[in-house]
């Protein structure tokens, strides 16, 4: 009997629609190939939804969500609506009601991919972030105080547990150990500042090395990081960090990567739903024009079967996505591939047909 996974898609605002199909059809491409089946189930939640019924993320659809076995995720983000409104109800709520309590972003330039740093190539740029993905300065904690007056105070407390900290980091250490490339892992804080939440980082990362003799461990500002990431990437194999430092040191590492077109990434429960997505937003202005890039969907595709234990297959659009920059694509910014979005899908499906 064929294998077959249920999968909760959220196809989103903008192009998110557009790049899903992509995915998808690169999706079913290898389960015929590799022998299983996906079973899809698609859930209208975004800014058009919450335009026409004021509903953001309703519970029933949410404890929907919890039932399936994997999320494909197109992007949230919509002109009307003002900024915060769906990335919070939509985007924070279903990682934190799913406890999908790391992001992984991998970092990687593929051969036929420019990059803005000089004398740099695909054996340089190559490292994952692990970046903890429920705490911090994203949990909501705070106020204001006499808000709308001269005196006015706004508080956003950054809150970290040892448990946060502890399960995000042995995550990496395993990472790590499993990536199996330099086996070092790096904490990335700012424990001469943030003298609080960090010694709190810090203490726990190297009680928890002495479990993962085999992984070298290092540490580095967060400012220090970023200087590194551009004058020397290689150094890095692995970064473990926290939820703000995260996000931020992720976009500059899909720079460094080639852009947006090709950064993809997973908001993982390694014991439950896990949630995965290309990066780059729902960019409305190439909406309906089939010249979004889908590739850091179908990579984000590629991540959600290998979550699921179907390495070949991930491995296999993974390849295909390769060979496409190698041989066919001009490029992977929007409107200068030298294709368009269905007929990039439908070349990628093709490669992992063996076709």
């Amino acid at each position: 009997m064929v294998k077959e996974y249920r999968i909760g898609v959220i196809p989103g605002d903008g192009t998110g629609p557009e790049v899903v199909a992509e995915g998808i059809k690169v999706l079913n491409a290898a389960g015929s190939r590799y022998g299983f089946s996906l079973s899809y189930t698609n859930y209208d939640i975004g800014g058009e939804r919450y335009k026409r019924t004021g509903e953001i993320l309703p519970n029933s659809v949410l404890d929907e969500l919890k039932s399936q076995q994997a999320l494909f995720l197109g992007a949230i983000g919509h002109p009307d609506v003002a900024p915060g409104i769906l990335e919070k109800g939509i985007l924070l709520r279903t990682r934190f009601e799913l406890d999908q309590y790391i992001n992984l972003r991998p970092v990687k330039l593929y051969a036929g991919v420019e990059t803005p740093l000089k004398n740099k190539g695909p054996e340089d740029i190559d490292f994952v972030v692990v970046r903890e993905n429920t705490e911090g300065l994203y949990t909501g904690s705070g106020g204001f105080l006499k808000k709308g007056t001269a005196d006015e105070v706004a508080v956003q407390e950054s809150i970290n547990t040892r448990k946060g900290a502890e399960r995000c980091i042995r995550f990496a250490f395993d990472y790590t150990r499993s990536r199996n490339k330099a086996k070092k892992l790096t904490l990335c804080g700012k424990t001469n500042v943030l003298t609080y939440a960090f010694d709190l980082w810090e203490r726990t990362f190297y009680e928890v090395a002495g479990d993962y003799p085999t992984v070298q461990t290092d540490y580095a500002h967060v400012d220090a990081t970023c200087m590194w990431m551009v004058k020397n990437p290689e150094w890095f194999d692995v970064i473990v960090t926290d939820n703000m430092f995260g996000d931020i040191i992720t976009d500059l590492g899909a720079m460094i990567q080639g852009g947006m077109g090709i950064a993809c990434g997973g908001n993982i429960n390694p014991q439950g739903v896990s949630m995965f997505e290309p990066i780059g937003g729902s960019a409305p202005k190439y909406t309906g024009k089939n010249m979004i890039n889908p590739l850091a969907a179908i990579l984000a595709g590629s991540m959600m079967l290998e979550f699921l234990g179907e390495k070949p297959a991930a491995q296999g659009i993974e390849s295909g996505v390769e060979r496409a920059l190698r041989d066919n694509l001009k490029s992977v910014e929007a409107g200068r591939m030298g294709m368009g979005t269905k007929e990039v899908g439908d070349l990628i499906a093709a490669y992992v047909l063996g076709s």
